[in-house]
């Protein structure tokens, strides 16, 4: 059976200062501010369960990439760039503030929920991590995946009101430029291969089930994960159409997540607008327009839910990818990235209720 999940970021409504400032100090003081940040992350984490989520992830208000780098010690700036300013080694106990207070809040969690719940966690990946180094060599990936590795560690949780079932290692950078240390044969492509193998093998021992998240999938090096098992990209890669995904999801024992809804917001309306034109429309004009759209949407004068994909779209989407691929390979559906991008809370949370409903009703 197909099961719900997500892929993370929602629009924040509120103090977001206030927020970054509780997610700072979360876990080793109490005050306004590390409770205002709590109860945004459970609260968030409850809505995706009450819109149909069976396995959500935690909900992300922060700059993914960013809240990363902030748990490492060692990272330096210069020119705008991190860098290796020493040694990569984890600050204090290592533990990502989301993921924390919902393990904090497990029980009660439960109790309003009365069963366990199941959470995905995703991570920023060493590749994409090391795309904001002003300065890389062939060992960025390993050291980089290392310290990634003990975060897992440090965040995994089993117990009896909920656990973690998925970890995602989010590489939205991979694939998208031609870069020199992924030649291949070159060393480089093998450390980064590594990386992703410490990291799933991590997962996997901790009884977890390991993701690679992916914008693009043009660079098949992920292929060669032996531990990885599941993979997810967004909704019109060649992934979820190409003949030899077939192939290899069978010779390598992995499997798919479908991405079955768009989720940038701006393409959504271009989309539309395409869609309710009567006659061809220049690029100009369909960029004249978002922007437009933007500015109705922002002044409130029209329901944003009007440009989110209808079931029947979802529906279409996940029923190609099952029958290509079988039901056997595709274990979860869900939208192909997070919900930041939308322009109000409920509206992201009816994507994630019509997702819910397409693959529940599939």
């Amino acid at each position: 059976m197909v099961e719900p999940c997500d892929a993370g970021s929602l629009p924040f409504v509120g103090d977001i200062q206030k927020l970054l400032k509780g997610a700072s100090s979360y876990g080793r003081v109490v005050n306004d501010s590390t409770e205002f940040f709590e109860k945004k992350v459970v609260d968030g984490f409850l809505d995706k369960v009450a819109a149909g989520i069976d396995i959500p992830n935690y909900p992300q208000y922060r700059d993914m990439i960013q809240m990363f780098f902030d748990m490492i010690e060692g990272v330096g700036k210069i020119n705008g760039g991190y860098i290796e300013a020493a040694s990569l080694t984890l600050k204090e106990d290592g533990a990502i503030p989301e993921a924390l207070a919902i393990q904090n809040r497990s029980r009660e969690i439960y109790e309003r929920l009365g069963e366990p719940f199941q959470l995905r966690m995703c991570i920023t990946g060493p590749y994409t991590m090391s795309s904001l180094f002003a300065y890389r060599d062939k060992g960025t990936f390993i050291r980089l995946g290392n310290v990634l590795a003990q975060i897992i560690e440090a965040n995994i949780f089993n117990n009896k009101q909920g656990s973690i079932r998925l970890i995602s290692v989010d590489e939205p950078v991979f694939g998208f430029v031609d870069d020199p240390l992924l030649d291949r044969g070159s060393e480089g492509r093998e450390n980064l291969l590594k990386a992703w193998e410490t990291l799933t093998q991590k997962i996997r021992v901790k009884g977890a089930e390991p993701c690679l998240h992916l914008h693009n999938s043009s660079d098949e090096l992920f292929w060669e994960a032996k531990t990885l098992k599941i993979l997810e990209s967004h909704v019109n890669d060649p992934l979820y159409q190409a003949k030899r995904t077939k192939e290899r999801l069978e010779s390598t024992d992995k499997f798919l997540k479908a991405s079955i809804a768009v989720t940038d917001f701006d393409q959504l309306i271009r989309n539309n607008l395409i869609i309710m034109s009567k006659q061809k429309i220049s690029e100009t004009s369909i960029n004249e327009k978002i922007a437009e759209t933007w500015k109705i949407l922002k002044k409130e004068q029209i329901d944003p839910t009007i440009f989110v994909e209808n079931i029947e779209l979802m529906k279409e989407r996940l029923v190609k990818i099952i029958q290509h691929f079988g039901e056997n390979r595709v274990p979860y559906a869900g939208p192909e990235c997070g919900l930041r991008s939308f322009p109000t809370y409920e509206s992201a949370l009816e994507c994630l209720r019509r997702v819910a409903k397409t693959v529940k009703g599939s």
